[in-house]
């Protein structure tokens, strides 16, 4: 994701505000079978938390709601909005805009994904900001909780991948005297191709 800077964070913590999403749209991912509402913006079924939101995004939040008692890791991926992207410097924010219908239902796809090739992952938060957002203002979140590191960390990977993929989000970069939609936006894909490129 151009214009964005990839951390990785272990241990933070903060307390936690739950957000109260709106606009139910169970039938767009009824075959899930969440027994928690589904809204258009929010998915929290106790082991998934799914959620697209203009507030600014909580890492200690999420990581201590993936903590587990048999889980002896969690990984944490933030994206960060950075000051230069390909071919343009100054950038000063980033502008984030989804498809609204579309993120839960496949940030859900990309969970049920990662439950299927590491069974024993613990706790799966994939969150993203839409909006205005300023240099240095985390863009996304995806927290993995499992028994052992190294699962922990090849889900977060192929999470983050997948998420750049195959989720309708697109960001639009503004510097000195400009903006536009930025330059290394690439075409949604499907998930089936994110595995082949991460076997």
């Amino acid at each position: 994701m151009i214009g964005v800077i990839f951390r990785i964070f272990v241990v933070m913590r903060i307390r936690h505000v739950p957000k109260v999403s709106h606009t139910n749209f169970t039938r767009h991912v009824a075959h899930l079978g969440y027994a928690e509402p589904v809204t258009r913006q929010n998915l929290h079924n106790g082991e998934t938390w799914i959620e697209l939101t203009d507030q600014p995004l909580r890492a200690g939040e999420a990581y201590d709601w993936a903590v587990l008692p048999r889980c002896g890791a969690v990984v944490l991926f933030s994206g960060t909005v950075r000051d230069h992207s390909e071919g343009r410097t100054d950038v000063r924010a980033l502008t984030y805009e989804a498809y609204e219908e579309e993120v839960v239902p496949k940030c859900s796809a990309i969970a049920e994904q990662m439950r299927v090739q590491w069974p024993d992952l613990g706790r799966i938060a994939i969150l993203h900001r839409v909006g205005q957002l300023q240099l240095g203002e985390s863009s996304v979140l995806v927290v993995v909780s499992s028994p052992h590191r190294p699962e922990a960390f090849v889900a977060a990977r192929f999470g983050i991948d997948a998420l750049k993929s195959t989720v309708p989000i697109w960001k639009r970069e503004e510097w000195g005297d400009g903006s536009d939609w930025a330059q290394g936006a690439q075409h949604i894909t499907n998930i089936e191709d994110v595995m082949k490129a991460n076997p």
